[in-house]
């Protein structure tokens, strides 16, 4: 039996649109144990659940390869989202706006 993981290289989420390359020493069912191979100290192994893994690969350069994909198809979305963003703003302001006129005609009817 060997203790070989096949794909022991995983992408992490680490923030939105951005994962990091992590190396998986040990797995079990519910949680990955390694390190962070690009950080500049690698510190004692951190465990994390099976959820925070968001692809697991055979090698190094395969996961590296996919994060810098992910962020290439993250920033194709970059102004559908700015533009999503300033129409949830206006909406707000006609919320916020209809609200305080409300308030000043109730204060001035009653």
């Amino acid at each position: 039996m060997s203790n070989e993981i096949e794909k022991p290289w995983a992408l992490m989420r680490h923030h939105a649109g951005w994962a990091d390359v992590f190396r998986i020493e040990n797995a079990t069912a519910d949680a990955v144990t390694g390190f962070y191979p690009d950080r500049e100290t690698v510190g004692p192994p951190v465990t994390y659940s099976v959820r925070a893994v968001l692809a697991r690969f055979p090698t190094f350069e395969a996961a590296h390869a996919a994060r810098e994909g992910g962020v290439a198809e993250w920033r194709k979305h970059d102004a559908a989202v700015r533009e999503a963003e300033a129409a949830l703003k206006a909406a707000e302001k006609v919320r916020e706006d209809a609200w305080v006129d409300w308030l000043k005609a109730a204060s001035e009817a009653g």
